[in-house]
C-alpha cells in the first residue's frame, strides 16, 4: 500500500507523518497522530472510546477521563468538523469520502 493516503482536501503521508492541505501543513502532537493513526487503520470502522484509549496509553497508564473527547475535538480543529464523525454512546469513526 502507499504511504500518502488523499482522505478528502488532505494528503496524509503515514512514512513521515505529515499531512497537508493544499500547500499548507497540519501539524499533530503525538497524542493527536495515534488517535488519528487508530481512525486510519480502521478507516469507516467505528472504535469505542476503550479501544482509542489503549493507542493513547501504556498497560495500566492513568487515563483521564475526556483524553479521547479532547483529542477527537482537536483534530477536527485542524483537520475539519466532518472529517471524524461520533456516533452517540458508542464512538467515532473516520468519514470516508
Amino acid at each position: 500500500p502507499s504511504p500518502i493516503i488523499q482522505l478528502k482536501d488532505l494528503k496524509v503521508d503515514l512514512v513521515s507523518r505529515a499531512i497537508t492541505r493544499g500547500e499548507t501543513c497540519i501539524n499533530l502532537t503525538a497524542k493527536e497522530w495515534a488517535v488519528f493513526e487508530a481512525l486510519l487503520q480502521h478507516s469507516g470502522a467505528l472504535l469505542s472510546r476503550a479501544q482509542l484509549e489503549d493507542n493513547l496509553y501504556a498497560f495500566g497508564a492513568e487515563i483521564e477521563s475526556n483524553a479521547v473527547e479532547v483529542h477527537i475535538s482537536r483534530l477536527r480543529k485542524k483537520l475539519g468538523h466532518d472529517l471524524i464523525e461520533t456516533v452517540r454512546g458508542m464512538g467515532y469513526r473516520l468519514v470516508k469520502q
